[in-house]
């Protein structure tokens, strides 16, 4: 399913909280892969199509209030993944030099 696909079909199944659909249902609707289906709603966030989530799955946001609360999940989600990125450049001093992945020098 493409991403215009996949919003239409979001904005007329999946439209506001009480439609959720979690993200193994809507991947099997959408015929992909849970990568995959990340990366449309990603970009179709990025475009600015509402499609909000939760605890329920993936919606259509029906209110402004939704849209908040993805909002705040991913902030949650941001501040997470940035400590995580804290950590492991603390631990990068174990190791001396730094390289990247391909065994060359990155500084």
């Amino acid at each position: 399913m493409k991403r215009e696909e996949l919003a239409a079909f979001l904005r007329t199944r999946c439209y506001g909280r009480k439609n959720a659909m979690k993200a193994e249902d809507l991947k099997h609707a959408a015929h992909t892969d849970g990568s995959l289906l990340r990366v449309q709603v990603n970009a179709l966030r990025c475009r600015g199509v509402p499609i909000a989530s939760g605890k329920e799955g993936y919606f259509y946001a029906e209110t402004a209030g939704e849209i908040y609360a993805t909002i705040r999940s991913l902030r949650k989600l941001q501040a997470g993944v940035e400590k995580a990125i804290v950590g492991l450049e603390g631990a990068l001093a174990d190791f001396g030099e730094r390289q990247d992945p391909v065994g060359g020098r990155d500084g």
